[in-house]
């Protein structure tokens, strides 16, 4: 079981042992976190995936005391609202966002292969990115800065909303007080981070395919 935990801290902040600690503000703290992962650059390094999972999960124990429809409504709108501001930040940044210098928070590589992605998979992208840590990040400002639709924008950021942090945050709370959830959580978050990444990996599968036939 250590060596499970072990690998839940690489992937970011324990958020269950975050949010129990602290308390009655646990749920805005929450909201904060998923706006700033999903538009401010310095959110990337933010646990989105296991953190949505884990505030469902302590809404159905009791924990946090806030309707769970009230709760999916207020986290996807967070994550709407990230992504516009994330979409503003590259349409008004532009260009200085692939200049900027690497430090201990922030890589160049980052932006690149967010772009590559971009590029890659179109406006889809803004979707399939919300199940892809660090991509979902910089793809609203990658966005932005190559001045994509902000209508067309929107409604894919809609859709990637209602997905992402509606269906993780009801699985969490559906299954939240399900015995075997309750003792395997750092197990759980490890399978919730491999499922939000599966839609990117049956894209590469069918892509690779798509060469392989052409």
């Amino acid at each position: 079981m250590h060596a499970f935990t072990a690998v839940v801290h690489t992937l970011g902040p324990d958020p269950e042992a975050m949010l129990k600690s602290l308390g009655a503000v646990a749920f805005w703290v929450s909201l904060a976190i998923i706006f700033a992962e999903c538009g401010l650059l310095i959110g990337f390094f933010l646990p989105g995936d296991s953190l949505l999972f884990v505030v469902g999960m302590l809404i159905a124990q009791g924990f946090i005391a806030v309707n769970i429809g009230v709760a999916v409504l207020l986290l996807i709108l967070a994550a709407i609202l990230g992504n516009i501001v994330g979409y503003w930040i590259g349409l008004k940044a532009g260009p200085s966002l692939f200049k900027r210098p690497d430090s201990r928070f922030f890589k160049k590589e980052y932006v690149e292969k967010t772009h590559a992605f971009f590029e890659k998979y179109g406006a889809r992208a803004i979707v399939m990115a919300r199940f892809v840590p660090v991509v979902r990040t910089f793809i609203t400002a990658i966005a932005g800065v190559g001045k994509m639709d902000f209508r067309k924008f929107v409604v894919f950021s809609f859709i990637g909303a209602v997905l992402w942090a509606g269906l993780v945050t009801l699985a969490g709370y559906f299954l939240g007080n399900i015995e075997f959830v309750k003792k395997n959580i750092e197990i759980i978050l490890i399978l919730v981070v491999f499922i939000s990444i599966l839609p990117l990996i049956f894209e590469y599968i069918k892509h690779r395919r798509e060469r392989a036939a052409g």
